[in-house]
């Protein structure tokens, strides 16, 4: 597949929320190339947390996911971590913050729910 293809099914999914905020910031921040890139990289208190930033690179390991308007970025080995998570957005009296929900690859979860172990 060519890096800039952008495949149908999802690996990951955004709610309303989330995808909400993601236009938000992406108005706010002015960008205009690459997407939104979700991840997962070996650390937290579970073995692995999730990362979300916004990426102008897309290479040639990675998937690309038009979601509600959004291009979404996952490396293929997030990929595999990722399958069937939902991303979600929400607010508190301390502000907001991004997280990733109903994980089918998560054995196991720490307390603040930003690492897991699969």
């Amino acid at each position: 597949m060519d890096s800039t293809e952008t495949t149908v099914t999802p690996v990951i999914t955004l709610s309303e929320a989330a995808a909400k905020e993601v236009k938000r910031l992406i108005n706010v921040q002015g960008i205009t190339e690459g997407g939104l890139r979700i991840g997962v990289k070996g650390g937290g208190c579970s073995g692995l947390s999730y990362t979300v930033n916004f990426d102008e690179k897309i290479s040639q390991y990675d998937s690309v996911y038009e979601i509600d308007g959004i291009k979404v970025i996952v490396d293929a080995k997030s990929a595999i971590y990722l399958q069937g998570t939902q991303l979600d957005f929400s607010k508190d009296l301390t502000g907001g913050a991004f997280r990733f929900v109903n994980n089918p690859n998560a054995q196991k979860t720490c307390g603040c729910g930003e690492s897991f172990s699969a």
